[in-house]
């Protein structure tokens, strides 16, 4: 199956599909953290090539509700993040890629767009914390969780001020990304 994983730099989806023998290529207007099938550019520039699933994680940056203190300071960010999650999602019909997934944390798309499909929390699939994570299908099924732990801890929340904090809260962590491969690959 050819797999795109838009908005990646980590790499960890792109992987864990390519361990189930999958054609997986992440995008990012970063580099990949893990080298390997990585285009960095805009993830209008390879849309249109031949894919049989997006899995795409757009930047929540103006759509989380962590930021809801600043949404009123950011009105035309928001807007556009949320046009760019709508072109995303309509991949099926601009680039006929059959299967989509769209992830982003709790915000403004389950009141702006639609309510997600699924929310799912890191602990039902192997590790010990929090961080409810909302997920809009189409033709592909909801997450089984596979790994039901104990703990719960709050990491990303309490991740200290840092250049990288960004990016250490917005990687897809590894249970997560193997219950994607195996249950939509």
């Amino acid at each position: 199956m050819n797999v795109l994983v838009a908005c990646e730099f980590s790499g960890i989806v792109r992987e864990a599909f390519i361990r189930q023998g999958h054609d997986a290529w992440s995008c990012d207007l970063l580099p990949s953290e893990i080298p390997g099938n990585h285009y960095q550019c805009s993830i209008v520039d390879v849309i249109d090539k031949n894919w049989d699933i997006l899995i795409a994680f757009p930047p929540c940056t103006h759509l989380c509700s962590s930021g809801a203190r600043w949404f009123k300071t950011k009105t035309a960010e928001q807007n556009l993040a949320l046009e760019f999650v709508h072109f995303l999602a309509s991949a099926d019909e601009h680039s006929k890629i059959p299967m989509i997934a769209l992830e982003n944390p709790i915000g403004v798309l389950s009141t702006r767009w639609r309510k997600p499909d699924q929310i799912i929390q890191p602990w039902m699939f192997g590790h010990p914390e929090t961080k409810a994570t909302c997920l809009w299908l189409k033709n592909l099924p909801k997450l089984v969780p596979t790994d039901i732990v104990e703990g719960r801890i709050a990491r990303v929340h309490h991740e200290p001020p840092s250049p990288q904090r960004w990016m250490n809260r917005s990687r897809t962590l590894s249970g997560i990304a193997e219950a994607m491969a195996n249950q939509w690959g």
